[in-house]
C-alpha cells in the first residue's frame, strides 16, 4: 500500500507544483496518473522517492517510503537518460540486481541467467551484446522494464513510459505489467493518453498540482473529473470517460 498525507512541492520561485496531495492506494493494481502538463505527475513520484524535496509524508506498507526504496523499480522519462553511454543492453538490465547484490559486485552465474530471461520476456535476447545507443525508443523502453523484472521490486513506478515508442513495444510491455499486476506488484504510470485510459489501467489517480480524484477506473475516469482536472483543454485532448 501506498499512502501520502499532504504531500506538498514548491519550487524555487515558491511555486506550488503539489499542493496537500493525500490519499491511499491498494495493490495490487495498474494505477494511471494523468492530468494536464504542468500538473506534478512526475513530481508526486519524485516525492515519494525522495528524489525531490518535499513536505507532509509519505509510506509504503506502513513505513516511511525513503526507508523502503529497495522494494521500488523506478524509470523515469527516457529523456532523463543518457543514450550515449557506454554500455551494453544486458549491462543495463543487470543494473536491476543492484538493490539486492550492491554495486561493484560481480554478478553470479543465476544473476546472469535472470537477466537473459528478462531481455528473453521482452523480445531482446538477441541484442544482449548491442550498445543502448543503437535501439530503438521502444526498444530501449522495453530494456528499462526487463531491468524492473531483474530488481524484482513489488512496487513499479514508471514515467511515461510509452512516449515516442513503436506500438509492438508498446504492446509488449502492458502484457507484461498485466502479468506482474497479476502476480502481486503494484504499478504507477504517469501517463497522457486518455483514450487508452480504460484498457490499460485499473484505477486512475487525477491530478492537477492538487488531488482531483482517485479510484476504479470505471468510476473516476468520468467526464466531471477530467473537466475539473483539463478544464478547457479537455475537448483537445479526447479519451473515452465516462458520462457522468
Amino acid at each position: 500500500m501506498i499512502e501520502c498525507q499532504n504531500v506538498s512541492v514548491r519550487y524555487g520561485n515558491d511555486v506550488k507544483a503539489l499542493d496537500s496531495v493525500s490519499f491511499k492506494l491498494e495493490g495490487p493494481s495498474i494505477t494511471g496518473i494523468i492530468g494536464p502538463n504542468g500538473a506534478g505527475k512526475s513530481t508526486l513520484l519524485k516525492a515519494i522517492l525522495h528524489i525531490i524535496p518535499s513536505t507532509g509524508s509519505s509510506q509504503i506498507d506502513g513505513q516511511p517510503s525513503n526507508s523502503q526504496l529497495k522494494n521500488v523499480a523506478y524509470v523515469e522519462q527516457k529523456s532523463a537518460i543518457d543514450y550515449t553511454f557506454p554500455i551494453t543492453v544486458e549491462e543495463c538490465v543487470s543494473l536491476g540486481t543492484y538493490p539486492q547484490v550492491g554495486l561493484f559486485k560481480r554478478l553470479s552465474r543465476n544473476e546472469w541467467h535472470e537477466v537473459h530471461d528478462a531481455l528473453e520476456a521482452v523480445g531482446l535476447e538477441k541484442m544482449a551484446s548491442r550498445q543502448i545507443s543503437e535501439l530503438s525508443g521502444g526498444q530501449f523502453q522495453r530494456v528499462l522494464i526487463a531491468r524492473c523484472l531483474v530488481q524484482d521490486a513489488s512496487l513499479i513506478f514508471l514515467d511515461e513510459p510509452f512516449v515516442g515508442i513503436d506500438s509492438v513495444s508498446e504492446g509488449i510491455i502492458m502484457d507484461i505489467l498485466r502479468k506482474l499486476r497479476d502476480a502481486g506488484k503494484t504499478i504507477l504510470i504517469v501517463h497522457h493518453d486518455l483514450n487508452k485510459v480504460p484498457d490499460y489501467f485499473d484505477q486512475v489517480l487525477i491530478l492537477n498540482r492538487e488531488l482531483i480524484a482517485i479510484g476504479s477506473t470505471e468510476e473516476t475516469f468520468t467526464k466531471e473529473n477530467l473537466r475539473a482536472a483539463y478544464g478547457n483543454q479537455l475537448l483537445s485532448i479526447g479519451g473515452e470517460a465516462s458520462d457522468r
